[in-house]
């Protein structure tokens, strides 16, 4: 190609400007004799051939063109070799390309003689007749002209997420550009390595070719997605729709649900007609579900979804399903202070009050007899639709122990148990199970004062009791131990007769009278106006507790437990014995002082 060249700028330069001088000479004295219309072919002969030798004369100059440094043209792949690949753009010789522009990274060469190649001219010299080429470097120059182009035109150029950076990522759109996080997707990403090698268009939000310096945003794209997505959204659905929709974001209060650039709301109430306690329990990340709209406020681009109505109410149905008294199974989901909530089915609960859980015992929660996730038997005891509402009980399952109670054991009836508890007004005592009777304090014994049970007995003992009464209404078993034997006080009037001495010990002094007890359990009182037959205003001073005394039986009265006594009976008794045996002596002779004496005597005891 050199020796060409060479030959094509010696003698032919000279024979082509002769040719040309000619041509324009004969040209120029034809004018006046021959018509501009003259198109004879003697005449049109020298003008083709002078386009010939235009042509040629074109191809000649081409050959010794100058090109810039960085200049980018086509040329055409001559040879590939071990080393070098040359290219012919026209210069009088071939550039060099390095082979390794054209390996991959398995160093496999995709170049073939013939091919047409980009290049940039990166130097050359006219006196050794070499230029230096470079695809690489023509593929960036390129690369910054579609980045100009793009910028210029609010266009777009697309890029391959290579790795993450300080802030953002790093991004090859044929050359590095810089993508910050926050203009990577339309919400914070969570995981920023999951967008590494995946390919993106961009928008260039500004560049500086200079400094090499590009930087991209997706987010922008992104938006102008939603917001054409958004209106064509809002134009075509209304309440009452069912669409489907992609879960976008989940809370602890419900689901938001991306409709095509509309985002819209599934409350955790709207789930389900059952319980949800969190919607990531139901719903991921990318579900794709169907949802009905609720309500749509376009002004404020709101629009509230449900789920449960796209199923029928349960509770529609629910007072035929379960109708008072129908026995029913179904799983604890919730306690509380006061019950426990029963699934019965999806969106139908019911409570089982804590006084509901058994006929016996007193539940003071019901952990004590439920946990969450157990199965239970129930029976509906009341079901209210309208407020959704079904009252549920426990014990109703089983007989209730308090109707057959009175039979087992009826009035009169001796039992034995033990005590399970003590308390400042008497003992339970364990009968059936569940069933516990209480012997009041009073009814411990017939005869001794007992301040509190457990100086009589321990937790645990076993005791013989009798049925006193059963009230099945108030669920009370009422028990006596003293009942088992016979009442002292039935035989008092016979072992103290009225008017009969006693002798007893002071067991109380009061403002009124002393206590003196006459046996075991068996107390009588010796009124203040009893003690003397002086008048006096209190015993207190007179008589000390433990002081043996004797009085005499005034009354008795059984029913209430009571003994009165007289000390002042029993002294003026005395006298008039004394009185007596001093008259009888005293009857003959017969004196008028004697008599006179024995009638003041029997004045003064008519007096008392």
């Amino acid at each position: 190609m050199e020796n060409s060249l060479k030959n094509d700028s010696t003698e032919p330069t000279s024979e082509i400007d002769s040719k040309a001088d000619t041509d324009t000479s004969k040209s120029e004295s034809a004018k006046p004799e021959q018509p501009a219309q003259d198109t004879s072919s003697e005449a049109s002969q020298p003008q083709s051939a002078g386009g010939n030798m235009e042509n040629l004369m074109d191809m000649y100059e081409e050959s010794f063109r100058r090109f810039q440094e960085g200049e980018v043209v086509a040329g055409k792949i001559i040879s590939v070799d071990k080393d070098y690949i040359s290219v012919d753009i026209g210069y009088k010789s071939e550039g060099q390309i390095a082979i390794r522009e054209f390996q991959d990274d398995d160093g496999n060469v995709s170049a073939e003689a013939g091919d047409t190649v980009e290049v940039m001219v990166e130097w050359w010299d006219d006196d050794e007749e070499v230029v230096v080429l470079s695809k690489e470097k023509a593929a960036t120059v390129k690369v910054w002209d579609e980045i100009k182009k793009a910028y210029e035109t609010d266009g777009t150029i697309e890029g391959v997420i290579t790795n993450r950076v300080k802030g953002g990522f790093s991004v090859d759109i044929g050359v590095q550009a810089f993508l910050p996080g926050s203009q990577a997707d339309l919400r914070p990403i969570r995981n920023m390595d999951e967008m590494v090698g995946q390919i993106y268009p961009f928008k260039i939000l500004k560049y500086n070719r200079k400094r090499s310096n590009i930087v991209l945003s997706r987010r922008v794209l992104l938006e102008q997605e939603r917001e054409s997505k958004k209106a064509e959204t809002l134009s075509t659905i209304t309440e009452g729709n069912i669409i489907e929709g992609v879960v976008k974001n989940i809370t602890e209060y419900g689901v938001f649900i991306d409709l095509g650039g509309v985002d819209g709301l599934l409350h955790i109430t709207d789930i389900s007609w059952g319980r949800v306690k969190h919607p990531a329990e139901l719903f991921s990340l990318g579900d794709t579900i169907s949802v009905k709209v609720l309500n749509l406020d376009l002004d404020k681009e709101r629009v509230s979804l449900g789920m449960k109505q796209l199923t029928e109410d349960p509770w529609a149905t629910a007072a035929a399903k379960y109708p008072p008294d129908a026995r029913i199974a179904g799983t604890v989901v919730s306690l509380t202070d006061y019950g426990a909530f029963v699934e019965l089915e999806e969106g139908i609960e019911g409570l089982i009050h804590v006084s509901e859980m058994s006929w016996t015992r007193k539940i003071r929660h019901p952990s004590k007899v439920v946990s969450i996730g157990e199965e239970v038997e129930a029976v509906v005891l009341d079901i209210k639709p309208e407020s959704r509402r079904i009252s549920l009980g426990m014990k109703q399952v089983a007989p209730n122990p308090w109707d057959v109670i009175s039979e087992k054991y009826p009035v009169g009836t001796t039992i034995e148990g033990k005590i399970k508890n003590i308390t400042d007004f008497g003992l339970f005592i364990g009968i059936d199970e569940g069933i516990d009777g209480l012997v009041h304090i009073s009814d411990i014994s017939w005869t001794k004062r007992i301040k509190h049970p457990s100086e009589v007995y321990k937790k645990g003992d076993l005791l013989q009791a009798i049925v006193l009464d059963i009230d099945k209404g108030n669920e009370r078993f009422s028990l006596g131990v003293k009942q088992l034997e016979a009442d002292p006080w039935e035989t008092v009037p016979e072992r103290y007769p009225v008017g009969t001495e006693i002798s007893g010990t002071v067991t109380n002094v009061t403002d009124f009278g002393i206590f003196v007890e006459l046996e075991e359990g068996i107390e009588g009182l010796v009124h203040v106006s009893e003690i003397t037959k002086e008048k006096i205003k209190t015993p207190a001073g007179q008589f000390n507790v433990g002081d043996m005394i004797n009085a005499k039986v005034m009354n008795i009265n059984v029913d209430e437990r009571r003994i009165g006594l007289s000390i002042k009976r029993l002294e003026l008794e005395s006298e008039q014995n004394i009185l007596d045996d001093y008259t009888n002596m005293m009857q003959s002779p017969t004196s008028d002082f004697g008599e006179m004496l024995r009638e003041n005597l029997q004045e003064k005891l008519n007096e008392e």
